[in-house]
């Protein structure tokens, strides 16, 4: 069997087309088209439904695309493991990004990997924390960055720094929040991102802990979307402490005092693959960006909400 044709295989069924495949794959359609048909016939399987739309997977083309996956990534760690014994470390890894780039120190992180890996290739994409965990679980991430709490023993993380969050309102509902109970707070819309993402089960969390629920919810896909929405006069959402501190400061939301969410940003792969050499680099590079100064330290994972002794004056920190 022809390794060009498994990546072939998993570049259609990845965009779903054939042209934006071929793009890709810097091959032309007719080739891609023949070296698909090659696999089919090879296999005695049809993989994919032609459809005027593109190419979707058929039952057998979903089942035997994950076995392929699987060998491609063997490749990928062979191919990476004989470069790093030549000293070299090569390849390419796919990470996933959350939150923005400032944050997660991503102009950071490039630079360092450039400059320390050459040979390595690395792609962004940008997930929900949830759909994060689950593709390093599938492989088809090599890494992620990620918070919250990490379940079974598939999926191990190197600890970055804590992330707080913080209960925000428009700006204009200041006197309105200023003396609220968790059951009025409650009662406010709140702006939360969907039920697969961290952020909504810290949310939820906190809700639990505290004997109330959300009377109605108004669904964001980002953080930064999140915020505006805040801002803008709809709801109540969490916002990560240091922006919403800033647009408090600001004067474009407001903090209710009474709650504060911790959990801690990892950078998350496979167990399995820790000794591979490309997610070594990784690990090396994220470990130069992310040294803590002399002795501090990264808090524990988990959700924690923590009354102030006092009321927390918008723009000061917690």
């Amino acid at each position: 069997m022809e390794f060009n044709r498994l990546k072939s295989f998993a570049a259609v069924a990845e965009a779903g087309h054939l042209t934006r495949a071929a793009e890709k794959l810097h091959i032309s359609q007719p080739a891609l088209s023949a070296q698909i048909k090659a696999l089919e016939d090879e296999l005695d399987l049809p993989l994919f439904e032609r459809t005027p739309a593109g190419m979707t997977l058929t039952p057998a083309g979903r089942k035997l695309l994950a076995e392929a996956e699987k060998v491609l990534a063997a490749a990928q760690v062979l191919q990476a493991e004989a470069r790093s014994l030549k000293g070299e470390v090569g390849g390419r890894a796919t990470l996933g990004t959350l939150s923005d780039p400032e944050f997660i120190r991503l102009g950071d992180f490039m630079t360092a990997a450039v400059t320390r890996y050459p040979l390595l290739e690395i792609e962004f994409k940008h997930e929900i924390t949830g759909v994060a965990l689950e593709h390093v679980r599938q492989g088809t991430l090599d890494g992620s960055f990620y918070y919250g709490d990490l379940h079974g023993p598939q999926v191990a993380g190197m600890a970055l720094r804590e992330i707080g969050y913080r209960v925000a309102a428009p700006a204009a509902w200041r006197d309105r929040i200023e003396h609220a109970g968790w059951a009025e707070i409650a009662a406010e819309p709140w702006i939360l991102p969907p039920n697969v993402s961290t952020h909504h089960q810290l949310a939820q969390t906190l809700f639990h802990m505290h004997g109330a629920k959300p009377a109605k919810l108004i669904g964001a896909d980002h953080e930064v979307v999140v915020s505006s929405l805040v801002a803008s006069g709809l709801g109540v959402a969490l916002i990560r402490e240091e922006a919403a501190l800033r647009m408090a400061a600001a004067g474009e939301i407001c903090l209710w005092r009474d709650a504060r969410v911790a959990t801690t940003l990892w950078f998350i792969y496979l167990q399995s693959r820790e000794q591979d050499p490309v997610v070594r680099a990784l690990l090396a590079v994220l470990q130069d960006v992310w040294t803590p100064p002399q002795g501090a330290a990264i808090q524990p994972q988990g959700v924690t909400a923590t009354p102030p002794t006092e009321p927390v004056k918008e723009g000061s920190a917690n």
